[in-house]
């Protein structure tokens, strides 16, 4: 095993402080990269020039602003197709929103608004089988999302904060945007009517939401009574886990707020 003496280290340091990458003072002197960039955090740290612990503010525990717009379109993907996990591997939980390589544009949205809502934590997207999985890392992700616990979302009550419910009661439409992007669609229906005795074809347009949860369900039709859209339930079976909504000056409010997903 070879060990460095403290005359190759001192001239490793004064390489360092003359602003010599790691790189080209490990290869003058024949010393490992590793070693060098280890003496030089261990002088930085006796110097007290070690960047301080990094450590996200949380708009829950530590008052911090949060984008209360972004944060309610965020909390729609999340009760549509989100989760929590954490991994033994890794030192904080993850929020994770799976979103279909189809829509680029959702993915775009979802990423940003991760970005928004937790600007000083990290972001990343995994590419999987047909989908991309958009995450963010937080040890503060069970305060910005209290309905997080075991089991599927369906098998458990889920309501939301006073606190929330106060952001989706202002920002209703980025609530609404958000289950829908997650759980919703925008279709094309058809049906045939009589015209002049003749039987054609009409098509017009509907937006479905389905969710297993009768809570969920109940939050997004809810926030639809509020912004003035009429809806129904379509049972599917005996269940009735879709919400469609198909009068022409509700798809109209609709397509003016939510859209198609792209």
């Amino acid at each position: 095993m070879n060990f460095h003496g403290t005359e190759v280290r001192q001239k490793a340091l004064t390489l360092l402080l003359g602003g010599t990458p790691n790189a080209e003072v490990a290869r003058r002197l024949n010393v490992p990269l590793g070693t060098v960039g280890y003496w030089k955090h261990l002088d930085r740290a006796k110097r007290g020039e070690c960047p301080g612990k990094h450590d996200p503010k949380c708009p829950r525990c530590d008052d911090r602003d949060l984008d209360d717009p972004a944060y309610s379109y965020l909390l729609g993907l999340y009760l549509g197709d989100g989760h929590i996990s954490h991994y033994s591997e890794h030192r904080v939980p993850n929020l994770m929103i799976t979103c279909t390589q189809s829509w680029p544009g959702l993915m775009n949205e979802c990423e940003e608004a991760m970005r928004t809502v937790f600007p000083d934590n990290s972001v990343c997207r995994v590419r999987r089988t047909g989908c991309s999985n958009v995450k963010v890392y937080s040890k503060h992700l069970h305060c910005m999302f209290p309905q997080h616990g075991p089991g599927k979302k369906h098998e458990r009550t889920i309501t939301l904060e006073p606190w929330q419910q106060e952001i989706v009661d202002t920002h209703p439409w980025g609530f609404i945007r958000g289950l829908i992007h997650s759980d919703g669609c925008r279709i094309t229906n058809w049906t045939t009517r009589l015209v002049a005795g003749e039987r054609k074809r009409y098509e017009y347009p509907r937006y479905f939401f389905s969710n297993k949860s009768d809570d969920i369900r109940k939050l997004l039709t809810d926030t639809l009574d509020l912004v003035g859209v009429e809806w129904t339930t379509l049972a599917r079976g005996s269940d009735p886990f879709n919400i469609s909504i198909a009068r022409k000056a509700s798809v109209a409010l609709m397509d003016t707020h939510v859209g198609p997903k792209h």
